[in-house]
């Protein structure tokens, strides 16, 4: 067999891959479309590692081994982003990454950490009398 398809194989493999990750909206749709793109890699570095043994009579095997390797990282990444996923699905109700933005830290001036408090804002000891 050629090198030609499993290279084409995996260039389209990768291409679907990065077409969901940029136009996909839901994180769990997202990660499947990493892990296309993985698989990509992993296709890849079998079809050479097999070539490259054929011409130059290796033995190591070493783009099955980094395969290996990247299956191993692939799973670790799978569980740590769906333990997010599920986590923030929990929290927000949704894992749409366009809702999620909101999550994001906004620094306001005159929030908790200023010195002073703000003109009209209570401060601690007016809430904590207010609600007493």
């Amino acid at each position: 067999m050629h090198l030609a398809y499993p290279a084409v194989l995996s260039a389209l493999l990768f291409c679907t891959g990065l077409y969901g990750v940029l136009a996909r909206r839901n994180a769990i749709l997202v990660l499947m479309s990493v892990e296309l793109m993985l698989n990509a890699v992993n296709l890849n570095l079998v079809a050479f590692d097999v070539w490259l043994s054929r011409t130059a009579e290796e033995t190591l095997h070493s783009g099955q081994a980094l395969t290996l390797f990247t299956i191993a990282i692939a799973a670790a990444e799978i569980g740590i982003g769906l333990a997010i996923v599920l986590a923030v699905h929990r929290n927000r109700g949704t894992a749409d990454i366009d809702k999620l933005r909101d999550t994001a830290e906004r620094h306001d001036p005159d929030g908790p950490d200023s010195d002073a408090p703000a003109a009209g804002r209570p401060d601690e000891a007016q809430k904590a009398e207010a609600t007493a």
